[in-house]
């Protein structure tokens, strides 16, 4: 199971002003934590009147003009941050989705030896990325996965898989992951998620 220490984005902030949300501000840049959303706000010179968003190593990344307010910056950063959950929710995998997908990645990276009997999101893993009993042959993905890179998730679908074959996470275990190419990029992704929100990311 890919395990964080608690939940990485179960934080609800939207009580607090948007100043008293800043965790740390600059002249040209503020971080700052709006709905669970990790978020980075970029002030732009060049940028004279568009506001754009986009996703960076587990944060979300708003470039505004430079001549903005503060108070019209933190209506934008909350347009933006429901905007990208919206389209973000408009993409998201069934579980339909996510059986196919496990069964190429099967296919693809263990030889098609590992077939699970039922892949499905889950709402209550407030402490793991993704969890497997091998027994059943069922795997279950946290839907905070939900609306991260495709290559993120079908790392986490990766593990699972492989705990069909190997239950621990001894050498033969990590040995099975090697032909993914993204197996580091994505571990690393996913502790930059819980590093933002000030957790300790641990795959053992």
């Amino acid at each position: 199971m890919v395990r964080p220490v608690a939940p990485v984005l179960g934080v609800v902030v939207t009580a607090l002003s948007y100043p008293a949300l800043m965790a740390t501000a600059g002249r040209d840049v503020v971080h700052t934590v709006v709905d669970g959303v990790t978020v980075e706000v970029r002030r732009s010179a060049k940028r004279r009147r568009t506001v754009s968003a986009y996703r960076q190593e587990g944060r979300l990344v708003v470039l505004v003009p430079a001549r903005m307010s503060r108070a019209e910056e933190g209506e934008w950063v909350r347009t933006m941050v429901a905007r990208v959950a919206a389209s973000e929710q408009r993409r998201q995998r069934s579980d339909g989705d996510l059986e196919q997908r496990a069964l190429a990645l099967s296919r693809d990276h263990l030889g098609g030896r590992a077939v699970p009997a039922s892949v499905r999101w889950v709402s209550n893993q407030n402490s793991r990325w993704g969890s497997c009993t091998p027994a059943e042959g069922s795997i279950r993905l946290s839907d905070k996965l939900r609306g991260m890179p495709s290559w993120v998730v079908d790392y986490v679908l990766l593990h699972e898989l492989a705990h069909l074959l190997q239950p621990g996470h001894g050498a033969e275990f990590w040995a099975l992951l090697q032909g993914y190419p993204r197996l580091e990029r994505a571990r690393g992704y996913l502790q930059g998620v819980s590093a933002a929100a000030g957790l300790d990311l641990s795959d053992e």
